[in-house]
């Protein structure tokens, strides 16, 4: 059986019925455009461990059909996990006689510096939410202080938020763009990828008064929405992008909003679990991991202080 063959049997009989959307669609992108025209024609025999990372090496060198440069180790280790899924099913289910797929060298992950706003800006930013009549900019101003991801802020609705009990905020679905089955481009909710991902999150107090008043203001049931209907992901952040230009801040994308309450909750001492469980981390390894660059300065500051008098 040709690899081509199987591993269509494979997206539609075994990914689609139990991943997510957004999963299946990142998966079957995968292995149109980057597997078939190079692994398609192969027989599952003859994909061997030495043809697998010769094609994952390429990949490295010139996998981007966009620049002809490499594709970025994190977009190449997600290809290797689509080979391994499907070829170990293959393996399992006798379509192959043996799996080598897992002797496979992943590249190493090129771990990014985060990227923030400073205080000066995050204050302008602030001002320019609370003086605009726009309501759908309000939610800039709740992920500074919540640390929202963007798919879960805009399918976030006010029955998630409970204002009685101290200002609880529970994270229960996402949302993100994408095709249908029939190419039409749509919004996609669906329940959070992982368990840590669902969570409930403390409220400042001083946050409440602008949610009470936005809650007054709006016509839906999202908490950022345009008029009655929700807002797709890649129209809220052009929206974003906008409002950084009229305010000459330099251009940092939405997710700059999600580090930024990192980066600022780690400046006024909140412990890195806690942090961790907040922003909806697998793990607190995986916050100090991201933000030790900021921990570091945060140390270093503290430092200043105790022996500011030598």
């Amino acid at each position: 059986m040709k690899l081509k063959e199987w591993i269509t049997e494979w997206l539609t009989t075994f990914v689609k019925p139990t991943a997510k959307t957004r999963t299946y669609q990142r998966y079957s992108e995968i292995v149109y455009k980057q597997v078939m025209p190079k692994l398609g024609e192969y027989d599952l025999a003859d994909l061997t461990t030495s043809v697998l990372q010769r094609y994952i090496n390429e990949l490295l060198e010139s996998g981007n059909k966009r620049t002809g440069g490499g594709l970025s180790p994190s977009s190449v280790a997600t290809i290797v996990c689509v080979l391994q899924n499907c070829l170990r099913t293959a393996f399992n289910l006798g379509y192959a006689s043996v799996y080598t797929a897992d002797k496979l060298k992943r590249p190493k992950p090129v771990v990014r510096e985060v990227s923030c706003f400073s205080s000066a800006e995050q204050k302008k930013i602030e001002q320019a939410v609370l003086s605009s009549k726009k309501n759908k900019l309000f939610g800039i101003l709740l992920c500074l202080y919540t640390g929202l991801r963007i798919g879960e802020l805009l399918a976030l609705k006010w029955s998630d938020i409970d204002l009685s009990n101290k200002g609880l905020l529970t994270v229960s679905r996402s949302c993100h763009d994408g095709k249908d089955m029939d190419g039409t481009f749509k919004r996609f909710e669906e329940t959070p990828k992982t368990s840590s991902s669902r969570r409930m999150i403390p409220l400042p107090k001083g946050l409440l008064p602008y949610i009470k008043e936005a809650k007054t203001k709006s016509r839906s049931e999202y908490v950022v929405s345009s008029g009655e209907k929700p807002i797709s992901v890649r129209s809220y952040q052009r929206t974003f992008e906008i409002l950084l230009r009229k305010l000459g801040i330099p251009h940092k994308g939405f997710h700059a909003l999600r580090h930024t309450f990192a980066t600022r909750a780690l400046e006024y001492g909140m412990d890195v679990k806690t942090l961790s469980e907040i922003l909806g981390h697998k793990s607190a390894t995986v916050t100090l991991n991201r933000y030790v660059h900021s921990l570091l300065e945060h140390k270093r500051d503290m430092m200043n202080r105790i022996f500011k008098g030598l």
